[in-house]
């Protein structure tokens, strides 16, 4: 069975610093490419520290993955968490920070929507359809760059990775896609997400604009196969949040 790996990797005693991230190479999501769009996507940071990447979709709401807002099994203080979002490049961007006690996490899937002061940056598009085999996806991140101390070589600038849909019952997602339909599984084409692109969006490739929300990154193997909680399959959850 393939060993499931989490790709949120930052603690309160391994974080990235502001030296490293200004150094760090900016060239792959550990070999894909430097991304030239994505006004949707946000950088999460911990206590001022790059952590995980999330989309905006709406004004006042970003999705990221849960296992983001947690340390130790405890949820990471409000206070603690802020956003970068305006800039492909995160150390130009504009911060905005959650409000107080206004997140959600998903009860079928690794997904978190949190409230934020207004932003403004466009929004992403949401699926209303499911993904299918064989179909090639865009994966956008500000994460590790290398494989080993990833904590090292996160980027300042968004990456890319593109990656194709595969069936759920390969045998190389045993161990990875939750039961029940929330996630979906993906093999590497060029590139392959890793720490630090957690909760980073999953796009259908497009035109610019076009292109729709279709996953939330929430783990890879750093090799061949990433997964995805299904944006179609959340979509009454997502919708319900933010208009609530």
């Amino acid at each position: 069975m393939v060993r499931r790996i989490r790709s949120v990797l930052l603690t309160v005693s391994l974080l990235v610093t502001g030296s490293v991230l200004a150094t760090a190479p900016a060239s792959a999501v550990i070999g894909g490419a430097k991304s030239g769009y994505g006004p949707w996507a946000v950088r999460m940071l911990l206590d001022g520290r790059p952590a995980c990447t999330g989309t905006a979709v709406a004004p006042q709401w970003i999705i990221s993955a849960s296992h983001c807002f947690f340390e130790q099994g405890q949820p990471v203080a409000d206070k603690r968490i802020s956003f970068r979002v305006g800039n492909l490049d995160m150390r130009k961007g504009v911060t905005v920070e959650p409000v107080p006690g206004k997140r959600v996490g998903s009860a079928n899937a690794d997904m978190m929507l949190i409230k934020v002061s207004p932003m403004k940056v466009p929004t992403a598009r949401l699926a209303t359809a499911g993904v299918r085999p064989g179909q090639l996806v865009r994966q956008y991140g500000w994460g590790a760059t290398c494989t080993g101390d990833e904590n090292t070589c996160q980027s300042p600038v968004l990456k890319q990775s593109e990656l194709r849909v595969v069936r759920p019952d390969d045998p190389r997602c045993d161990g990875f896609t939750a039961p029940g339909g929330s996630d979906f599984c993906m093999e590497k084409v060029s590139g392959i997400p890793a720490g630090g692109d957690s909760g980073g969006p999953v796009m259908s490739i497009g035109p610019r604009g076009t292109e729709t929300l279709l996953g939330v990154f929430d783990g890879s193997d750093r090799q061949e196969i990433a997964e995805a909680g299904e944006v179609s399959q959340q979509l009454a959850w997502i919708r319900s949040v933010v208009r609530g």
